[in-house]
């Protein structure tokens, strides 16, 4: 199951496909290193029209589907050299929802500047049955949209400094404050 984003609107949509368009002209669109050479080719144009039209759902169906994953990747063995390891089988979730929640996360701070709010709030925005403490404890942060914009187009497919989203898999996002968004609907 994909990922609960309680401002995911048209308007923030277009604010996502906007930030991919500033990343393809910057050159700047993460390619994980798990996408097959057709995903590569591929990627740009399956997360945009997961942006305009879908979800982080289909967005990893599509991955999935198309086989745009590779089976097996090279890793470091602790004791010196390499080893082939499969993937895991939920690479396709992981690459989606990462993704597709750091633009959503970019649009919903460029967003919240230009309608003037202070902050974004961070929550869970999918289950997580075993949560990490340093995300248990960024729910209900509010941050600065202007500082978390500029972090998330900066660290392109690494962590962020602010920590939000906090890796992959976290399940964290940001949504506005539910007394200034309900004005603002």
């Amino acid at each position: 199951m994909g990922l609960d984003l309680k401002n995911l609107d048209d308007r923030t949509r277009e604010l996502m496909a906007d930030e991919i368009g500033k990343d393809i002209e910057a050159k700047n669109v993460y390619l994980s290193g798990r996408l097959t050479p057709e995903g590569e080719i591929r990627w740009i144009d399956l997360l945009l029209e997961a942006v305009n039209d879908h979800d982080d759902d289909w967005l990893a169906s599509q991955l999935t589907r198309l086989s745009l994953i590779r089976d097996f990747e090279t890793r470091r063995k602790p004791t010196g050299g390499t080893t082939q390891a499969r993937i895991p089988a939920n690479a396709p979730d992981t690459l989606a929802q990462g993704e597709f929640n750091r633009y959503y996360i970019r649009a919903l701070c460029r967003y919240a500047i230009d309608v003037g709010l202070d902050s974004v709030v961070v929550y869970r925005a999918r289950h997580s049955s075993s949560p990490r403490r340093e995300s248990e404890e960024l729910i209900g942060k509010k941050l600065a949209p202007g500082v978390v914009l500029n972090d998330l187009r900066s660290a392109v497919g690494v962590d962020t400094a602010l920590g939000v989203p906090p890796g992959p898999n976290s399940g964290l996002s940001v949504c506005l404050e539910t007394s200034r968004s309900d004005e603002l609907a």
